[in-house]
């Protein structure tokens, strides 16, 4: 018997699915990555398990980042798994390999990503040769059951989808040629006067940091103006109320232009722009009489629409102060974890026109929940039969590939703070939209003072809620934000007509124009989201209308990424763009290739993608305009030849060091243009604005040259890629007989040289954990006063140093401060791992009995492992065992497990490790032990003695103990392993 297989883009679905079947197609058996019965075999990806790459024969390896090899533009693309989807997909393949499969069923979303997962399976499955078996599609955009079983009687044909299918493919690959062109042409670019400059582009990641960009620009031109505004108070026979002098003439339409043409967007009716003018106005008021008139009308006010993935993360990051991604993970966790809520990466806010039935149930479900501040208003839906259809709500037109995000049937339990904060949210806002609306009353009066012959208006607004509807859901939390959308939204004091008032008080306030909002996660998100309203092309907009930059799905993963690529800082709830995406723009725009920062390039492919879909145009034609496109960008930025790219550069305020003449900014460096400022009389001092791919804020330029030293820094990268931090300083070079600038990885040589440290200038840190003795800040660590040479005591007699970066992760003054008071810092979260280069979280403890700062890992969901405890900063006073060491590990946080403790206890077996010499045990003890561990503990005393070559740190330089064991006075890190084996044996 032959069978079909269905392949459902997540495993939510294709239980949907077999629920769906199981009343028309008979009972599935349940197996470990698919469901089955006699007629179909039901599976699913986990989204993308496939990802399209160059073939081997187009893939460079070496010198990609070189135009010798650029660009890339493969005749055809390969494919490759996912590796965090490795088994998924093998489990997906060998279903659709069986050959008791004989048709395939696309269930994947309705939409193009869908199209795009499922093909690429298809195709990874078939290899060369290709499956050979016919496909239909089932296109859903509801999961009721009754839905689903309609879908499978109406399923399309794989020629009815073909459009579809070369649109997704297209736009695949047109990222992938336009990305990786794109970073690899720039990061040449910037990298081809020495070092690695990582520059990533991206069609989706450059026009979103282009926007924040601009948005800085505008903040940094701003100029602020001052204004004044005329407020008054009012006293009727029912008591006061204030007033505003406004001018009833001002239009929009007719205010003044700035000198560039533009509408100046800072006028308003109710301000004036001299002082002189608005104390007239105020003094010609003051304790005179007023004619009042009002005009009071009923208005009301509809909740907001359901959520999608982008209006939830940008509420919740107003509400909560959650990051887009800290959203999205909650989302997701709520929907997979808990099933909660409905699929949460969505663009739709309505739901599909037969899920009224549904809605019912889970309005039942939350009414009885016993969530008492919200299952009240549940129960009010269900006897008010609310749940009625509406257009506003229900309406299949406006579902996309998913429906909006909805609480499910199944109530909760267990939710973080987070999670539950997050499901209310969703919770409230769902049962808000069937609610009735809010009524209003709003009343305008103007209150008008006649003198001289002149009228002075002054304009009164009170708003005043009459029936709550679906505020009364939000209570409190609705108070408040009313009181802070609308200041003057109050109930406003009665005033008889033909009433004559008393302006009793009247005064001038002065004001100053501020300049635009930074933006937030939140704003950033709807800009990104509404970014085709601002292309003046009308056939681009309208195909951008419904895209925006990025989907749901990827925009939280866009702003993080360009985080993580250090484009923009996060501080606070503001994103603030760094010198790097500065200095992008400046070359994206010198070079001639702005459609790269512009939301216009994916206006464009939206526009070609939907004719594509229609049919209308080939994918043959668009991939080669891509190509050519691609081309243009390598060609502009291989054969740029000036000596700077033109920009808006600034001028520094210290003088340069060498003559005392201007340094001004330009692309790739700070240079000195002579005391004239124009370069004729420059003496040749420069240094790089982006050292090792890291460029400098120009404040830090500016720090860097005042004080010839700054840091330590982060974010540096060497020539293979891999991230560091160091100092940077300017010293004088007497070979050139100028300045110039040189890493500094720290002051260790101070013990060394015997050079005095002075730290009179400075506040202690806190005690030392080892002596007691002050600790303070010196160059890149923290140490103890008694560890460095200093006028009190030359000769170092405590050996307490951390770093103040590690992995990657700044420890903070407080954070040290902590320690040294408490023995423990809070939970850091950027630790980077040198071995597998993933960031982890852990605090940072003093571990007493091994003389040692360590990691302490916060323990993880489910009883799961520890990693590895790594070890850090100089080792206690000579003469702590081998044994001691052992005893302290067993007393870390590392090894809470009663098994774990019992067998690190149990005696060591023979042969479990290799005994050391006798000169190698003077070192390391003489217990039996493992070679990596042998390698860790003797640079655990290489560092802890501070050996490493204070001018070439890969040198390792041998003291009494390490000479017999080296053999020679110096040794190259990379010869450790070989000596090291000379000195162990079978025990």
């Amino acid at each position: 018997m032959t069978k079909t297989l269905v392949i459902a883009e997540k495993p939510s679905v294709a239980q949907d699915i077999v629920r769906a079947l199981t009343p028309v197609a008979g009972k599935f058996d349940k197996h470990d990555e698919h469901f089955e019965n006699d007629s179909y075999v039901v599976t699913s990806a986990v989204g993308h398990l496939v990802e399209i790459q160059a073939p081997e024969e187009f893939d460079v390896k070496r010198g990609k980042w070189s135009f010798a090899n650029l660009p890339v533009i493969p005749p055809h693309f390969d494919l490759k798994p996912v590796d965090k989807t490795k088994t998924r997909l093998n489990a997906v393949v060998k279903q659709a390999k069986r050959k008791d499969v004989t048709q395939l069923i696309n269930a994947c979303d309705a939409g193009r990503e869908g199209e795009l997962i499922f093909r690429l399976i298809e195709q990874y499955a078939g290899g060369k040769a290709g499956l050979n078996k016919p496909v239909k599609r089932l296109w859903l955009q509801s999961m009721t059951p009754q839905a689903i079983r309609d879908g499978f009687d109406a399923l399309r044909t794989e020629k009815q989808m073909q459009g579809l299918a070369d649109a997704a493919r297209s736009r695949s690959e047109a990222d992938w040629l336009v990305g990786i062109n794109g970073t690899r042409a720039m990061t040449a670019f910037n990298s081809r006067d020495g070092g690695f400059f990582l520059t990533t582009v991206g069609r989706v990641q450059t026009p979103t940091l282009s926007v924040v960009v601009e948005r800085e620009e505008q903040i940094r031109k701003f100029v602020s103006r001052d204004y004044w505004e005329i407020h008054g108070s009012f006293a009727a026979e029912a008591g006061d109320y204030p007033g505003k002098w406004f001018n009833p003439d001002w239009k929009k339409a007719n205010a003044p232009l700035l000198a560039n043409g533009e509408p100046d967007a800072e006028q308003r009716a109710d301000r004036v722009w001299n002082e002189q003018e608005a104390r007239a106005i105020a003094d010609a008021s003051r304790g005179k009489p007023a004619t009042v008139t009002e005009e009071s009308k009923p208005t009301t006010q509809a909740s907001p629409m359901l959520f999608d993935l982008t209006s939830l993360q940008r509420e919740a990051n107003g509400r909560f102060g959650f990051s887009a991604k800290t959203t999205l993970a909650l989302a997701q966790s709520l929907y997979e974890r808990h099933k909660a809520l409905t699929y949460p990466r969505t663009d739709s806010r309505a739901l599909p026109e037969d899920y009224l039935p549904v809605v019912k149930q889970t309005m039942g479900m939350l009414a009885n929940s016993g969530m008492k501040h919200l299952a009240p208003f549940a129960q009010q839906a269900v006897d008010g039969n609310y749940v009625r259809p509406n257009k506003r709500i229900f309406d299949n037109a406006k579902v996309s590939d998913h429906f909006a995000i909805i609480p499910t049937l199944q109530a909760p339990s267990g939710l973080s703070d987070a999670e539950q904060k997050l499901y209310d949210f969703v919770v409230r806002r769902f049962m808000s939209v069937f609610f009735p609306s809010a009524e209003y009353q709003v009343t305008t009066r103007i209150s008008t003072v006649e003198q001289g012959g002149k009228k002075y208006p002054f304009r009164t607004d009170g708003k005043v809620l009459v029936k709550p509807g679906w505020l009364a859901i939000y209570g409190k939390e609705a108070q408040d934000d009313e009181k802070e959308d609308d200041k003057d939204g109050k109930r406003l004091v009665p005033v008889k007509p033909g009433e004559i008032v008393k302006a009793e008080t009247v005064d001038t306030k002065g004001l100053k124009t501020r300049p635009p909002a930074r933006y937030s996660e939140a704003t950033l998100l709807g800009a990104m989201e509404g970014a085709g309203k601002t292309i003046d092309d009308d056939e681009l907009r309208e195909a951008m209308q419904e895209k925006g930059l990025g989907t749901p799905a990827t925009r939280a993963a866009t702003i993080e990424g360009l985080i993580a690529e250090k484009y923009m800082l996060r501080e606070g709830r503001e994103l603030i763009p760094t010198a790097k995406a500065f200095q992008l723009m400046t070359l994206l725009r010198g070079l001639g290739v702005e459609e790269l920062s512009k939301a216009e390039l994916t206006g464009e492919w939206e526009y070609k993608l939907a004719q594509m879909e229609k049919g209308s145009l080939s994918r043959d034609a668009f991939m080669r305009e891509i190509a050519a496109m691609t081309e243009h960008i390598v060609k502009k930025a291989k054969e740029y030849d000036r000596d700077t790219v033109p920009g808006d550069y600034s001028t520094l305020q210290t003088p340069c060091p060498n003559c005392g003449g201007v340094v001004k900014e330009n692309y790739r460096r700070y240079a000195c243009t002579g005391k004239s400022g124009t370069g004729e009389d420059a003496c040749g001092f420069s240094f790089g604005k982006s050292p090792a791919g890291r460029t400098f804020e120009v404040a830090e330029a500016e720090a860097l040259l005042r004080d010839k030293h700054i840091g330590p820094l982060e974010g540096f990268r060497s020539k293979a890629g891999w991230p560091f931090t160091s100092e940077i300083v300017i010293k004088f070079d007497e070979e050139a007989k100028n300045w110039k600038l040189e890493f500094d990885f720290g002051d260790d040589k101070n013990a060394e040289s015997g050079e005095i440290v002075d730290f009179s200038e400075q506040d202690t840190v806190g005690p030392c954990p080892v002596c007691g003795a002050p600790v303070f800040e010196h160059g890149s660590n923290y140490v103890c006063e008694k560890s460095v040479p200093t006028n009190a005591q030359p000769t170092p007699s405590c050996t307490f140093k951390t770093g103040k970066i590690i992995l990657q992760q700044p420890v903070e003054r407080a954070q040290m401060e902590k320690l040294l008071a408490t023995g423990k810092t809070d939970l850091l979260d950027k630790f980077v791992s040198m071995r597998t280069r993933r960031a982890f979280k852990a605090f940072l403890t003093w571990n007493a009995e091994e003389g040692k700062v360590t990691f302490e890992f916060a323990p993880r969901e489910g009883g799961s492992k520890f990693p590895p405890r790594k070890t850090f900063g100089k080792a206690a006073p000579a003469g702590k065992t081998a044994a001691a060491k052992k005893v302290a590990a067993k007393k870390t946080p590392a090894a809470k497990k009663a098994p774990a403790a019992k067998k690190a206890a149990a005696p060591r077996k023979p042969g479990a490790g290799l005994k050391p010499s006798d000169s190698l045990a003077a070192v390391i003890g003489a217990e039996p032990v493992a070679r990596t561990e042998v390698i860790k503990k003797l640079w655990d005393y290489i560092k802890a003695n501070g050996l490493q070559d204070a001018t070439n740190k890969r040198a390792i330089n041998a003291d009494a103990k390490l000479k017999p064991v080296f053999g020679k006075d110096q040794v190259t890190m990379f010869e450790l392993a070989g000596i090291v084996g000379k000195h162990l044996s079978a025990p």
